[in-house]
């Protein structure tokens, strides 16, 4: 049997224990030997398996999946998704159940395909990363994934692709490949603290008791958005920079506080890579000096459309780099225009 993606998969194959013998196939391979089909009266076809192989001449690995989430955040566009993306698909994993229902058959592994199998890789990789650093909160662990990650192919320049085999851009991939031994010493991180949020929440148009329900703290019923000063979703200490602007005059200013975890004398540098549309990008201090573990520092960057009369539309992409000789700290920018 051979079974043809749909169009929308493309290249995203996800084979099947499947109970006789089959292959699955790209939508373009499909379309490929329905053509051959149609050209003969006795078409033939034989399925080979040649051995696993492992890595090649040329690099396809990660690539993001058809059914992989995008982005963005429609619900909160100053907090750019997804964050991160890690393997999902094609997992080999035990299966104790016979597929064909056959109770003298003894199946000893199948392959899995889905959310739910980048989540335990992710989530394992949280707890090893806890295990290493026990002073870590949720968000400094979740930074040091985010700005360590891998935006390219295995063992190569070329960029993470999508299911078409074309560059993917940070709606689909976030900040990279999850790259464990990066996180594990990622020499800068953004921390958020539970009281952090609160200004933010508020910024969101929820009133007090929905915020006090989120937080699920005895001090609860004692937040008054009235009295906190909101921020916009952006201002959050987030690991990335995800901005809307509506004109070429809407320059917009954030501030984001990292905590030196690496190395306790180390100064960095900041290279920018602006996105599309933004005429230029100001970072404030542009170098940043630590003397101990665990010291904090804070920059701001301000984002300056082009003054251009024809603006770009829809969405642009662009990072920042902390850079010193033993470290790169990236931090994603997501630019939507409206």
């Amino acid at each position: 049997m051979i079974i043809m993606n749909t169009q929308v998969d493309g290249y995203t194959v996800m084979p099947e224990r499947y109970i006789l013998p089959a292959t699955l196939v790209s939508h373009a391979a499909g379309l490929k030997i329905k053509d051959y089909v149609k050209s003969t009266k006795a078409p033939t076809a034989t399925i080979l398996f040649k051995g696993t192989v492992i890595g090649g001449d040329k690099p396809s690995a990660p690539s993001v999946a058809s059914f992989s989430s995008r982005g963005p955040n429609t619900l909160s566009p100053g907090i750019m998704k997804p964050d991160i993306i890690r393997p999902g698909v094609n997992i080999i994993a035990a299966w104790p159940v016979p597929v064909e229902s056959n109770i003298n058959s003894q199946p000893k592994f199948n392959l899995m395909s889905g959310t739910s199998m980048a989540c335990p890789h992710l989530s394992g990789i949280a707890a090893l990363l806890k295990n290493s650093h026990p002073d870590w909160s949720p968000a400094a662990i979740k930074s040091a994934i985010m700005t360590t990650a891998d935006d390219t192919l295995t063992g190569g320049e070329n960029p993470i692709t999508d299911e078409n085999l074309l560059p993917a851009d940070i709606l689909a991939t976030g900040s990279g490949h999850v790259n464990p031994s990066k996180a594990n010493d990622p020499g800068l991180i953004y921390d958020i603290h539970p009281d952090d949020y609160i200004p933010y929440l508020c910024g969101l148009n929820y009133d007090d008791e929905m915020v006090g329900a989120i937080l699920h703290t005895t001090r609860a019923g004692d937040i008054k958005c009235s009295e906190v000063k909101s921020i916009p979703e952006a201002q959050l200490n987030y690991p990335t920079f995800a901005i809307t602007l509506v004109s070429s005059s809407d320059t917009q200013t954030y501030t984001r506080m990292v905590t030196n975890v690496g190395r306790a004398n180390s100064t960095y540098s900041v290279d920018v890579f602006a996105p599309r549309g933004i005429g230029g990008i100001n970072v404030t201090p542009a170098e940043m000096t630590f003397t101990e573990v665990n010291q904090t520092a804070t920059y701001t960057v301000t984002f300056i459309p082009t003054s251009d009369a024809v603006k770009p539309q829809g969405f642009a992409q662009g990072y920042l780099i902390w850079v010193p000789d033993h470290y790169s700290v990236k931090t994603p920018i997501s630019v939507t225009y409206v």
